[in-house]
């Protein structure tokens, strides 16, 4: 049993570091969206691939409330949300079952 708790511990530890990496990413774009970025930067044109197909749903939803955007807090919210809930709880079991 110890080795699907090794397991489980292992997709815990992942998954909270990409949702920390995205977690990121959605902040630092959040950030150059203030400024007047070259739309033909590499760097501009990942972080809006990377975003833009969690951000545009919720955006479409919400709206803007007077030229802010709150759709990066919606989902930096639900980022930890499953970072405190699914990853703990996977942790969680996984040291339950070693």
């Amino acid at each position: 049993m110890f080795v699907i708790g090794n397991l489980f511990i292992a997709i815990g530890n992942v998954l909270d570091i990409l949702l920390t990496i995205y977690m990121w990413i959605i902040i630092i774009s959040a950030i150059i969206s203030w400024v007047n970025p070259d739309p033909y930067n590499p760097i501009v044109r990942f972080l809006y691939g990377a975003t833009e197909p969690v951000l545009r749903p919720i955006r479409r939803r919400l709206g803007i409330f007077g030229g802010i955007d709150f759709s990066p807090l919606i989902v930096i919210l639900a980022i930890l949300f499953i970072k405190y809930f699914l990853v703990s709880t996977l942790i969680e079991l996984g040291y339950r079952l070693k």
